[in-house]
């Protein structure tokens, strides 16, 4: 059994289980007007009290205790999450389903799962009440889970939440570049190739949008909105951060520091490894801006006989950056 998207899928999904505490007053009105998070194909009508959410591709309450979060994938994923979300594989992330329904959303195909999470064994937090929709359009995925804690959803509102789901078409490359959460002032002859997550961008220099064999030098720039780890811990989670990529291998670190520059702290490690598709010798550079509320992460990858100039470019791109 294939299990590329589920894993995919239900790790991002995992970001919305965190909720705060539930809500003691009844759900608002909704809101009349489409509301699609940035980048998204998949567009919503959330209550006035939800907003969209600057953790994930969705929306959470204001005071906590309700989220909605969507993942796009390729369009050929759906059958495949159809038939390996069975009861027992979801039961293994912590969702209990009861009932599982065919629909239609619009003119797609979908699935919607109703059920609960527990509470983690030994503790006492509340049970989460879940939903799962699976979208099956044509031209894209959508796995879009809706959950609340007790008394901040009504089943009803719920539902109508994770179903009342508007498909708009395929945003052109320039569109999804403009919704990232910052702006690349100097792409230092580089170009966007590919957004990701709504966070993040893969840009490339040269002609090739499909890069083999590290023909050209890559960089990806991400966003990540949640709290970053203490001054003394900053190297080791850059370095893990670096070693978690499982498409290198054979580390060797050149060079490791964090320095403050412009009342900022950075993070910066050069790298060289072996690309392991192609098992050519590479020269990794990450680089990693905090903020209080998160940081920037851009992690280069260029051939190592393409290295002179190159790396110099990396960190004029990610020096560009302004946070919007």
């Amino acid at each position: 059994m294939r299990l590329r998207y589920i894993t995919q899928g239900l790790r991002v999904a995992g970001l919305v289980l965190a909720l705060a505490a539930p809500l003691g007053t009844p759900p608002s009105a909704r809101a009349a007007e489409i509301v699609y998070p940035a980048g998204s194909r998949f567009g919503f009508q959330p209550p006035a009290d939800m907003v969209p959410s600057r953790r994930f591709a969705g929306f959470e309450r204001r005071e906590g205790g309700a989220t909605l979060s969507v993942v796009e994938l390729p369009p050929n994923a759906f059958a495949e999450l159809v038939t390996n979300f069975t009861d027992a594989n979801l039961l293994t992330q912590g969702f209990a389903v009861e009932k599982r329904e065919p629909m239609k959303i619009g003119e797609a195909e979908a699935m919607l799962f109703t059920g609960e999470q527990p509470s983690a064994p030994g503790t006492e937090g509340p049970t989460v009440r879940k939903l799962l929709l699976l979208v099956g359009d044509p031209t894209v995925t959508g796995m879009i889970v809706a959950q609340a804690l007790p008394d901040a959803e009504t089943e009803a509102s719920l539902r109508a939440l994770i179903t009342n789901v508007t498909i708009r078409p395929p945003l052109t490359l320039a569109q999804q570049v403009d919704a990232l959460p910052f702006r690349i002032a100097d792409p230092a002859g580089f170009r966007p190739v590919r957004v990701l997550a709504g966070n993040s961008v893969l840009m490339t220099e040269g002609s090739k949008d499909q890069m083999l064999n590290v023909e050209q030098p890559i960089l990806v720039v991400a966003q990540a909105v949640q709290q970053p780890p203490a001054a003394e811990q900053r190297d080791g989670f850059a370095r893990s951060a670096l070693y978690a990529n499982q498409t290198m291998k054979d580390f060797v670190i050149e060079r490791a520091q964090s320095y403050r520059r412009n009342g900022v702290d950075w993070h910066e490690i050069v790298a060289r490894a072996v690309d392991v598709p192609s098992n050519k010798p590479i020269v990794v550079s990450q680089t990693i801006r905090f903020a209080p509320d998160g940081y920037l992460r851009a992690v280069g990858i260029v051939r190592e006989d393409q290295r002179d100039g190159t790396l110099s470019k990396f960190r004029q791109i990610i020096d560009s950056v302004q946070i919007k």
